[in-house]
């Protein structure tokens, strides 16, 4: 049969451009994923939206779409395309967490809610606590939206429009007459979002009355100081001390190193000619993780920050650090579970009425950062959202007052100038008193119950055993009981914003102790729907049979590479072996040390034995006679995982244990 040569001609430059457009969707795409791998996010997005053109899988290319706008901080317009990841069949974990998050920024609440619960309902084991954690308490803020809604204040809003620009502006700080703020406007773009990096900027603040709160006119904002300007950085939320001749700022996020983790606080004095110096990096940073938004407190001796480093209670907590005569800062310390929760506490400010006020999206909230105050009275804090229309779906943050009913905060929301837009607020006349009803207090009585049983399968209750609710404020018990035949103990009345022990022991076993802390525990006033409340906390407490020879594998306790040094983090399980030792004083033990199987016999064993001596030194430098301690290094001669191939069973050989040898 004869071809007509036309016609293969141009069937043939077909395929071959239709091969040469898959090649090209795929090259794009591939390259899309190296930016997102390095938290380069607008980058990435400029890949995925070429290789939408072609065939790739819509479940990776549509998730990893969304994430590249959720990472840059554009919840919104990750929406539709964590619709289409999830309707194309994506098995990534946490989508529709992400997703409810998403629609929630959209004032979608009820497609929010629908998309927590199938999470949690679907949740693998695998999930981190702190996660599930906060997907729980959202669906409870979900579900009472309605009543958070109704909570709306006289304030009027009025966006900056002559300091604002299609960039970013937010947490606006007065010094003097002026405000200074943080904006995106250096020439280098910030590869993560596609804005120009952020830098400190200034405005004089106008002194005509009728115009209170707002600039000048003809007073453009310029650039705060050339000696705190970086070109290749992200630099802003300045705070100044009282006198505002120092200034603690945040700096870091020039892109190379993911997650935005190279952010660190800095500290500049003003001097002389009225130049501020150059920043010197804050001993009191933490290398490996974010710390920024700054604040002191009114008189200057302490200084607030947010950080998401180990140790807090989810996300970005907050911190706050002393600071004596001579300027040194003291270690940061966490605020407490009362303030902090799993999702993230940024932007703090202490007010004129020694308020904290602060912004989160873990307390109920009506969108992804609200704007919430704290009050301390009693030793029980009290956290409330700001109400409308302070805050509103987007996020909302960065408050600070400049007169008792005025003030500026930082938003997103819709209607502004770009990005994040500076507002002024006023507020106005009361809102209308409630009826009695609606005014009457809600209480709530918080108790405690529990369980002991022993720590083996299955697990069986325990009866006679003698437990102690020790206040750890004074160390005195307040409940003392022998638990009965199903080994239950319980219920015992709690106070608010505590911190309680729960001591177990019983003969034969391990006596244990449980901390339990009310911090974070107290219920939102706004979920109270009767007069009182009652709420138990059941703790199930499990103790180890004390026999002879019995081995017990000490968790995470790792050690650097060829290191025997005790870690920060192996401190803080070895503390708690001690606290065993302590509450069990006629024990003896053997504390050995095994490696895997990755080096020479004779350098396995002198490791473990030198990692096994630090552990005793270690717990013997806590009070522990070195009598009833025994050091013990096996190398790689007592292996759980024979022929170990994969990393995961490479550190279940790679153990710290101890052993009874004497009761």
């Amino acid at each position: 049969m004869r071809i007509n040569t036309l016609s293969a001609l141009l069937v043939a430059f077909g395929l071959a451009g239709g091969l040469t457009g898959c090649n090209s969707a795929m090259q794009a795409y591939k390259k899309g994923v190296r930016h997102y791998e390095a938290g380069e996010y607008n980058l990435a997005l400029t890949q995925f939206q070429k290789a939408a053109k072609g065939t790739i899988d819509p479940a990776r290319l549509n998730y990893y779409t969304a994430e590249s706008y959720r990472l840059s901080n554009r919840f919104g317009e990750a929406v539709p395309f964590y619709q289409k990841a999830i309707e194309a069949n994506t098995t990534e974990p946490e989508v529709r967490f992400n997703y409810a998050y998403a629609l929630k920024s959209q004032g979608n609440y009820a497609g929010a809610l629908e998309q927590l619960q199938q999470f949690v309902a679907k949740a693998p084991r695998t999930t981190a606590k702190p996660i599930l954690d906060k997907a729980k308490r959202e669906i409870e803020t979900l579900k009472a939206i309605d009543v958070i809604a109704k909570n709306k204040s006289l304030i009027t809003l009025r966006n900056m429009s002559n300091l604002n620009s299609p960039g970013a502006e937010f947490a606006p700080v007065v010094r003097g007459e002026e405000l200074v703020f943080t904006a995106s406007r250096k020439e280098q773009i910030y590869k993560n979002n596609g804005q120009p990096m952020l830098g400190l900027y200034r405005t004089k603040l106008t002194q005509n009355p009728d115009e209170t709160g707002s600039t000048t006119p003809t007073d453009r904002p310029e650039l705060f100081s050339t000696n705190i300007f970086q070109s290749d950085v992200n630099e802003g939320t300045p705070a100044f001390s009282k006198d505002g001749k120092t200034m603690i700022l945040a700096r870091g996020n020039n892109g190379k190193r993911k997650g935005g983790l190279d952010v660190d606080l800095f500290i500049s004095r003003l001097g002389e000619g009225n130049a501020w110096s150059q920043p010197l990096r804050l001993p009191i940073s933490d290398s490996t993780a974010w710390d920024g938004s700054p604040a002191f407190s009114a008189d200057g001796k302490t200084l607030y920050f947010a950080s998401n480093r180990a140790g807090g209670a989810g996300g970005i907590d907050l911190y706050r650090t002393s600071i004596d005569a001579s300027g040194r800062f003291s270690r940061p310390v966490n605020m407490g579970r009362d303030i902090n929760t799993p999702g993230d506490e940024m932007f703090p400010y202490v007010g004129p009425d020694a308020k904290l006020y602060f912004a989160s999206d873990g307390h109920p909230g009506l969108g992804k950062l609200d704007v919430f105050v704290a009050t301390r009275s009693g030793g029980v804090t009290r956290v409330e959202n700001m109400g409308q229309p302070i805050n509103s779906p987007a996020d909302d943050f960065g408050l600070i007052y400049t007169e008792p009913t005025k003030g500026y905060l930082a938003s997103n929301r819709p209607g502004g100038k770009g990005d994040d837009d500076i507002y002024f607020f006023q507020e106005g006349a009361a809102p209308e008193t409630p009826t009695i009803a609606e005014n009457a207090p809600k209480t709530v009585r918080y108790f405690l119950a529990g369980t002991v049983s022993a720590n083996e399968t299955p697990i069986t209750p325990l009866d006679s055993a003698r437990v102690r609710i020790l206040d750890d404020a004074t160390g005195q018990p307040i409940a003392e009981v022998t638990t009965g035949q199903p080994g239950t103990f319980g219920k015992y009345p709690l106070q608010e914003g505590k911190d309680y022990t729960i001591l177990a022991e019983r003969k034969g076993y391990l006596t244990r102790r449980e901390p339990f802390t009310m911090q974070g525990k107290s219920i939102p006033a706004i979920f109270l729907t009767k007069p009182q409340t009652d709420t138990t906390f059941n703790v199930a407490i499990l103790l180890d049979k004390a026999t002879l020879n019995k081995t017990f594998v000490l968790e995470n306790i790792y050690y650097d590479l060829d290191k025997y040094n005790i870690r920060p983090d192996a401190a803080e399980e070895l503390d708690k072996l001690v606290t065993i030792l302590k509450d069990n004083p006629t024990l003896k033990i053997e504390l050995s040390s095994h490696t895997d199987v990755r080096a020479p016999d004779a350098y396995n064993l002198r490791l473990s034995q030198n990692r096994a001596k630090s552990a005793v030194d270690y717990i013997v430098s806590k009070g522990i006679d070195a009598s009833r301690l025994t050091a013990r290094g096996y190398g790689e001669t007592q292996l759980v995982v024979k022929n170990a191939k994969t990393e995961e069973e490479h550190q279940r050989n790679r153990r710290t244990e101890f052993k009874i040898l004497e009761l």
